[in-house]
C-alpha cells in the first residue's frame, strides 16, 4: 500500500538518501534501523514532504505523493510524529489533539483515541508542556492519528523515554495497527523496541537499505552490529 522507488534526497550536492527502494504492506509495522547520521530522519522528513526529494517515486495506494507539499500528504493519508515530538507546549492536551482534526473536517476528538491513551483523557485540560516525555509522545501520536491516516511515520519515538514507558508504547502501537488498521514506519536506534513491534526490519547504512528481514527470522547479532559505533 506504500512504496518508495529509486528514491534520492540531497542537501545541496550532498546526497543523503541514494536510490532507495522499499515497500510497506497494509497493516504492517516496518522498523528502519540505523546509527545516527545514516539518513533515518532525512528519509522520514522527506516522506512527509518537509525535505524535497531529488528523484524517484513515493506512492500511497495508487497516488504518487512525491511532489506534494506536507499538508497535501496529510490529506492523502500520511501522518508524521517527528523526532522530539514537537507538541504545542502552551496548548492543552485536548487542543493539541484537535489540531490533528483539521484535515478530516471533524470537531470532536474520536473516543477511541482516549481509549488508546487513557492518560490523555485524564489530562486533557493540562498544558502539553507540563506532561512527561512519555506522555508528550503519546500526545504526539494521538494528534497524528486524529487525521485518520493510512500510514503513520514515527521518527525515533523512544528518544528520551524511560524503559517502562517504551514497553507501553510498543503495546499501544501494535493495538493501533490491529484496531485502527493502518501501516506504520518507525525509524529507530533501539533494537529491542524495534524487535518488539515490527513485522519487518530494514537496516539503513549511508542512505541505502542494506538489510531486510522478517521479524521472525532476524539475526539479532548481525543487526546489532550495524547499530554499534
Amino acid at each position: 500500500m506504500f512504496a518508495v522507488s529509486n528514491y534520492s534526497v540531497a542537501y545541496g550536492q550532498s546526497e543523503v538518501i541514494n536510490d532507495m527502494n522499499f515497500n510497506v504492506n497494509k497493516n504492517e509495522i516496518v522498523a528502519i534501523l540505523g546509527r545516527n547520521g545514516m539518513g533515518k530522519t532525512t528519509l522520514m522528513r522527506s516522506l512527509i514532504g518537509m525535505i524535497p526529494s531529488r528523484s524517484g517515486e513515493v506512492t500511497l495506494g495508487d497516488t504518487n505523493i512525491a511532489g506534494m507539499k506536507s499538508y497535501e500528504r496529510v490529506k492523502a493519508g500520511v501522518a508524521f510524529v517527528p523526532q522530539g515530538r514537537m507538541i504545542f507546549s502552551t496548548m492543552t492536551v485536548k487542543e493539541n489533539i484537535e489540531t490533528g482534526l483539521t484535515t478530516v473536517k471533524e470537531k470532536t476528538i474520536p473516543e477511541n483515541l482516549y481509549d488508546l491513551f487513557p492518560v490523555l483523557k485524564e489530562m486533557k485540560n493540562r498544558r502539553g508542556g507540563n506532561l512527561s516525555g512519555g506522555q508528550q509522545q503519546q500526545l504526539a501520536i494521538a494528534r497524528a492519528l486524529a487525521s485518520k491516516p493510512d500510514l503513520l511515520l514515527l521518527d525515533e519515538p523512544t528518544e528520551g523515554i524511560q524503559p517502562s514507558i517504551i514497553r507501553d508504547m510498543a503495546r499501544t502501537l501494535k493495538r493501533i495497527r490491529d484496531e485502527i488498521g493502518l501501516s506504520i514506519i518507525v525509524s529507530e536506534q533501539v533494537l529491542s523496541f524495534a524487535l518488539d513491534i515490527a513485522d519487518r526490519i530494514l537496516v539503513i547504512e549511508k542512505g541505502q537499505i542494506v538489510r531486510e528481514e522478517l521479524r521472525e527470522s532476524v539475526d539479532e547479532k548481525q543487526v546489532a552490529a550495524y547499530l554499534s559505533v
